[in-house]
């Protein structure tokens, strides 16, 4: 058959139950069309073509001998190379950890395994799920399949251009802030950031203990939902874990969207982070369709942006700079300078400035109750427009505006993102989609619904010829010697007390996020607390 590559889950599991295609079949033909490809790509840090030619031969055999496990088993998927694979380098895309072989599969990885899937390998992010697309590290950094001069978004960058690329039909990413979410939009496939505590994040490398979520990522939002299927449930071994009830996500698709209440959040995209004209004219027609579907669309008011993104940034970096400390301490020079520019302003953060952001966060958790009462779901843009070029990319960027993600990170319910139309320069546009805590089903449905009634699914990128990308030098447009003296020696002030001995260079990535550092911090104080909003030691949605 032709075009194995560019089958869904359902049509592939479909064909496999049928014994119409062989697991192996679906192997070779994805691995021919990786190594043809992904030269130009880079989507892929490790290859584990013999265990996958090993995992389809032993799925072709037992569904031969009539056990079929389900709709995953002999489907081939990707991994991002922060989820822990046993015997396999796990190397969070970072020279610190190139000999990082983990003794124990991942807890989702093990329920993959379980459920049949077969393993192509493992996936470019940002260095530990958080610097930037950095040419400074061993490996480079995926590109756009619409279009490899452009940015796949971050950090699930090589699950995302995996995917759109049809080099498997599936992979996990992670989302701290958008990092599922982003690449889903630039690279125009479905991705669901879950519940926090909905999926395990065993044997995945933290980014921050308090917003990290694990999810698929895939072409269809049906497919999401089986892969969510099988990765869902409580897991002992992750504190964060919850014992939820796990619905039939695939069932629920089918069920009517009409009468559903969706809140239109216009402000994030309009007034926060204002949109570039073919998002917002997208948008508008999202919100179009799914009147035409039979739900109910009205606009509604959340916090702005930028107070979601405070709480982030100040709680993500500080939890971001205690997992590395040691490293950043020691060997410093072996990280990307993305990743130092973001990291290292979180020396200027204190113990109070962690407590009030984490005060603060419990406050706009507890703040989407009426607003849930009010609507099923939520739905805005997932990002200002299609994907920027990899060459215009600035580390400055992360500190100096919100995402349109990092809301319902920091609020722990579900979030999906999907494509909701092209650019005129054929990139894709996404939206979100976000739903109550644990209703994972009827976002998942509404997407779907989506997805049915429009035509975006029917269009899929034309991989380009020619050579390999050449690398390119990341411009930091800021140097240690240009720095105000009340600057430099805050920075060496604080950096000394948490241990750091910074070079020149260092200095200067720090100083890119001091300015933005400080006033986020000072926002945060400056907001008034109650003796009784406390962060809670539990996580809860009400």
């Amino acid at each position: 058959m032709n075009d194995l590559q560019y089958l869904t889950i359902s049509e592939a599991a479909g064909l496999i139950k049928r014994k119409a295609v062989s697991p192996a079949q679906l192997a070779e033909a994805l691995i021919s069309h990786i190594e043809a490809n992904n030269p130009r790509l880079d989507a892929f840090i490790t290859r584990t073509f013999e265990l996958a030619r090993a995992q389809a031969c032993k799925a072709g055999a037992e569904i031969a001998a009539g056990r079929y496990r389900g709709p995953l088993h002999g489907i081939p998927f990707g991994l991002k190379d922060i989820y822990s694979t046993r015997g396999i380098l796990t190397s969070g895309h970072s020279r610190t950890a190139m000999d990082n072989v983990p003794q124990e599969d991942a807890t989702t990885v093990t329920r993959l395994y379980e459920a049949g899937a077969v393993l192509m390998g493992k996936l470019a992010t940002h260095e530990f799920a958080h610097g930037g697309p950095s040419f400074d590290l061993p490996w480079p950094p995926a590109r756009n399949p619409w279009n490899r001069d452009h940015f796949t978004g971050g950090s699930s960058s090589g699950s995302g251009a995996a995917v759109a690329a049809g080099f498997v039909l599936g992979a996990l990413g992670s989302d701290t802030g958008g990092s599922i979410r982003g690449p889903a939009s630039l690279c125009g496939v479905a991705g669901l950031k879950p519940t926090y505590g909905l999926v395990s994040r065993h044997g995945v490398m933290p980014n921050s203990y308090t917003f990290d979520h694990c999810g698929p990522m895939t072409w269809t939002v049906a497919d999401c939902a089986s892969i969510l299927q099988t990765i869902a449930g409580y897991d002992s071994k992750d504190p964060a874990s919850v014992s939820a009830t796990i619905p039939d996500y695939s069932a629920a698709l089918a069920q009517d969207v009409r009468g559903l209440r969706v809140g239109v959040v216009r402000h994030f995209w309009e007034e926060d982070l204002p949109v570039n004209d073919e998002m917002r004219q997208a948008m508008e027609a999202a919100v179009e369709t799914f009147r035409t579907l039979g739900a109910v669309c009205e606009d509604v008011r959340l916090a702005p942006l930028q107070d979601y993104y405070d709480v982030k940034i100040v709680i993500a970096e500080s939890e971001l700079f205690s997992v590395h400390r040691q490293n950043l301490c020691e060997r410093p020079g072996d990280f990307g300078a993305d990743f130092l520019a973001r990291s290292l302003p979180a020396c200027l953060f204190s113990a109070a400035d962690y407590v009030i952001a984490q005060r603060r966060r419990r406050l706009l958790v507890d703040a989407m109750a009426p607003v849930y009462d009010r609507f099923d779901v939520l739905l805005t843009a997932s990002a200002a427009g299609p994907a920027p070029r990899l060459d215009a990319h600035r580390a400055a960027a992360f500190w100096e505006k919100p995402n349109l993600t990092t809301p319902f990170n920091v609020t722990g319910g579900p979030a999906l993102t999907l494509c909701c139309g092209f650019s005129a320069g054929g990139l894709p546009l996404g939206m979100q989609i976000a739903g109550r805590p644990f209703e994972e089903a009827t976002v998942l449905r509404l997407g779907h619904a989506f997805e049915k009634a429009t035509p975006w699914r029917d269009r899929r990128p034309k991989l380009e010829s020619g050579p390999p990308p050449a690398g390119e030098t990341p411009a930091h447009a800021v140097s240690a010697t240009s720095l105000d003296t009340k600057t430099r020696s805050l920075i060496e002030t604080q950096a000394m007390r948490a241990g750091l001995r910074l070079n020149e260079e260092q200095i200067a990535l720090a100083s890119i996020g001091t300015p933005h550092a400080l006033a986020m911090a000072g926002r945060l104080r400056s907001q008034t607390l109650g003796w009784g909003d406390e962060p809670a030691s539990v996580f809860r949605f009400s």
